[in-house]
């Protein structure tokens, strides 16, 4: 044997490689079973192969081997030929739910699987491959417009939001504050949490008034009444709302570091002294080697935005230091999430 040949010591490697390498087969299986509705259909209880199969209209031929997947990747469970949702799934991928996820899944299914099949393209050319031609001016315009995409990306905000919205109720000291404002606020659904856990707090959410609808159901859902208001406005034209915290989540990597940054310096400017900015997102560990799924979300930021990326929490802060806010510190939040407390 060669010294290049691979040995049985060499088997870890490979099988570690060769699921990296096919890891899109199983996404695919699950992306789809979201889209299909599947685990909404087993939401009021197990199902036979066959009833599910009738419900979902596939052909006989695999059906059994999608839902046995879905069993092995353990998304579903199966006792006595009688396939049911597992606990999480039950919790995150039934459509309706307050806690569903599959918006997100959804979005990655219908948009995103085949815009990462152009990543070739996006790193020889540095450009989006999601075919705008606005600059970053019209990055969403085509998706506000249209009512239907509109609240699918809404839904996969608020899926993406949903636990760094958790992890923030519990691990930020909200008992000195009593004024929230949540800048891009999709659905509300941080906001709602944020208030349902903290019943001291009042919130704004600030979007484009193309997100009020949404954002109202929510709001109407979350039965918070006055507590919770909705603001229309651009965070580049108009002035942010006053609060004593302003929340930036996933706001900060759409844009190239001149608009992020401008964003910083309007923050610093609607903020009392003592004012507090949260910042969260899938934040890049300072050595670039260990958060996989950052790093993955800023190459997903070259196809979709012109300029984009997700930066590290030292990069994020040396940024607010520029802007002003006088200390600043990185804590993590929940998964590859993590945020930056600024204080005026």
């Amino acid at each position: 044997m060669s010294e290049t040949s691979p040995g049985p010591h060499d088997a870890p490697a490979i099988d570690r490689l060769l699921q990296t390498a096919t890891g899109f087969m199983a996404s695919k299986v699950l992306l789809v079973a979201a889209r299909l509705g599947l685990f909404t259909e087993l939401a009021d209880g197990p199902l036979s192969g066959e009833e599910l199969r009738v419900r979902l209209k596939l052909h006989p031929r695999s059906a059994r081997d999608f839902f046995d997947t879905l069993v092995a990747l353990d998304a579903l469970e199966r006792t006595d030929g009688l396939y049911a949702n597992t606990p999480d799934a039950d919790r995150y991928l039934v459509r309706g739910r307050p806690a569903y996820l599959g918006g997100l899944l959804e979005m990655s299914d219908a948009r995103m699987y085949e815009l990462w099949g152009r990543l070739d393209a996006g790193l020889r050319t540095g450009e989006p491959q999601n075919g705008i031609g606005a600059g970053e001016e019209g990055i969403y315009a085509g998706l506000y417009d249209d009512p239907d995409r509109l609240d699918v990306f809404q839904q996969a905000m608020t899926g993406l939001s949903m636990r760094s919205a958790l992890a923030l109720a519990e691990e930020f000291d909200w008992s000195p504050y009593r004024t929230v404002a949540d800048i891009g606020c999709a659905e509300g659904t941080v906001l709602a949490h944020l208030l349902d856990r903290h019943p001291h707090l009042r919130g704004t959410g600030f979007d484009l008034a193309a997100v009020a609808p949404g954002f109202r159901r929510r709001h109407e859902e979350s039965g918070l009444g006055d507590r919770l208001v909705f603001r229309a406005g651009d965070f580049f034209t108009e002035p942010l709302p006053t609060a004593d915290v302003l929340v930036f989540g996933h706001i900060l990597s759409n844009w190239a570091l001149p608009k992020a940054k401008t964003l910083l310096r309007k923050a610093y400017e609607a903020l009392q002294e003592g004012g507090v900015l949260v910042i969260y997102e899938t934040l890049l560990d300072d050595e670039r080697r260990e958060n996989v799924a950052g790093l993955l979300m800023s190459l997903t930021m070259l196809l979709e935005t012109p300029g984009g990326f997700e930066y590290t929490g030292a990069d994020c802060r040396a940024w607010l230091a520029d802007a002003g806010f006088r200390e600043s510190r990185v804590r993590h939040l929940a998964g590859p999430e993590s945020m930056v407390i600024a204080v005026k």
